[in-house]
C-alpha cells in the first residue's frame, strides 16, 4: 500500500491555466485514468480527513490511512500495467513539472528508500485560480508531456506504473489550491466532517467514482490454488476440463465482523465447494478468497457452465456481492 506521499514541490498561488470552472472558480475534474471503476480498477484509499493520528475518508469510513494526501486508483495487476493504462489530465491547464526515468519496482523489493521521490515518475499541471493537480507513480518511459505543454481534460499524459513509494500499480492523484491539498470528493468540508463540502468531479466522473465501502478488484477462475502475489503478477492459468477448478475473488475494504462467503456450483446446479462462514477478526485492506476442487473426475469435468457466487454479509445483510461463471 502506498505510504505517506510528500509533494514534489511547494506550489505557489496564482498558477496559470484555463478550463471548466465552477461558479466560485474551482476546477471541475474528469476521471484522471482510463479504466472502469468497479471492474478494471478501484479506489483502495481516499484522502485522510482525520487531523489526528487515526484515519477516515470523506464519508468517515475506513477507506484511508493516516496522513494519506490524495486519492489512489488501483488497476488489476502487473499485466494490466504492462498492457498500458493511460493517466489522463483531469482538467485543462499547462504542465509545470515532470519526472520520468525511475524504475517500476515495488517498495517491498526496493533496496534503500526513495529519498524525496515518493511520487515516482510524476507530472504536475497548473490550472486557473491557483489550482494544480499532481499525478504520481507513472510507468518508466511513459510520460508523454513536457513542462510548458498545454493539455485539455482527458489528454493522456502517461501510463499507470509502479514507481516511487508504492506496493502495487496505481495512480495517486492529488488536487492542490495554492499550498493546500484538497479532497476532490469534499471541497470546503469542515475538518473531520462526514459527507460535507462538495464534489469537484464532473457528473460523469462522480458517477464512476461512486463511494464503495467495500468492493471487488478481480474475480475469476484458475487451474490451481492462488496467493496474493500470484494474483498481482497475473500468474493465473484458466482451467480446462482436465485441470483443477478454482474460483477466486479479491475484495478491498472488508471490515471486522464481515463474513465473506464463496461458493462454486456445477452445470447441474449442485454444490462443488463452499468456504466456511467465519467473521473477520479485523479490518482488511484486501483479502483473497478462493474455493474449488483439485481432484479431476474420470473423464474430466462435465461440459457446461460453472457458476461462482461471492457475498460478504454483515449482521445478516449482504453488503457486497459478485457472481461470475465459466463455460467448459
Amino acid at each position: 500500500m502506498t505510504m505517506r506521499l510528500l509533494p514534489l514541490l511547494v506550489l505557489a498561488a496564482g498558477l496559470s491555466g484555463s478550463g471548466a470552472l465552477a461558479q466560485d472558480g474551482a476546477p471541475v475534474f474528469s476521471l484522471p485514468i482510463a479504466c472502469e471503476p468497479g471492474r478494471t480498477c478501484a479506489v483502495p484509499s481516499y484522502m485522510d480527513n482525520d487531523a489526528g493520528p487515526g484515519a477516515k475518508d470523506y464519508r468517515c469510513g475506513s477507506r484511508s490511512y493516516d496522513a494519506h494526501k490524495g486519492v489512489d486508483i488501483r488497476i488489476l495487476n502487473y499485466p494490466a500495467m504492462r498492457a498500458g493504462v493511460a493517466v489522463l489530465a483531469a482538467a485543462p491547464g499547462k504542465v509545470r513539472v515532470i519526472r520520468d526515468g525511475m524504475e517500476d519496482l515495488s517498495i517491498r523489493d526496493r533496496v534503500g528508500g526513495t529519498g524525496n521521490q515518493d511520487c515516482g515518475n510524476v507530472a504536475i499541471i497548473d490550472h486557473a485560480n491557483g489550482w494544480a493537480t499532481q499525478y504520481c507513480h507513472m510507468r518508466k518511459g511513459s510520460v508523454r508531456v513536457k513542462a510548458g505543454d498545454v493539455v485539455k481534460a482527458g489528454d493522456p499524459i502517461g501510463l499507470v506504473g509502479l514507481t516511487g513509494n508504492t506496493e502495487f500499480p496505481h495512480l495517486h492523484f492529488m488536487a492542490w489550491r495554492g499550498n493546500t491539498v484538497i479532497d476532490p470528493f469534499a471541497y470546503g468540508a469542515a475538518a473531520g466532517a462526514c459527507s460535507g463540502g462538495r464534489s469537484l468531479w464532473s457528473p460523469a466522473a462522480a458517477a464512476k467514482l461512486e463511494y464503495r465501502p467495500r468492493e471487488v478488484l478481480g474475480a475469476g477462475f484458475a487451474s490451481a490454488a492462488l496467493d496474493m502475489a500470484g494474483v498481482d503478477a497475473g500468474n493465473i492459468t484458466a482451467p480446462t476440463r482436465n485441470t483443477a477448478l478454482v474460483a477466486y475473488v479479491r475484495a478491498l475494504g472488508l471490515k471486522a465482523g464481515d463474513t465473506p462467503l464463496l461458493s462454486l456450483r456445477g452445470p447441474d446446479g449442485a454444490a462443488m465447494a463452499d468456504t466456511l462462514p467465519s467473521p473477520l477478526p479485523r479490518d482488511q485492506a484486501q483479502r483473497l478468497t478462493f474455493v474449488g476442487r483439485t481432484r479431476v473426475p474420470p473423464g474430466g469435468w462435465p461440459p457446461g457452465v460453472y457458476r461462482a457466487h461471492y457475498t460478504v454479509r454483515r449482521e445478516g445483510r449482504i453488503v457486497l456481492e459478485r457472481q461470475f461463471e465459466l463455460k467448459l
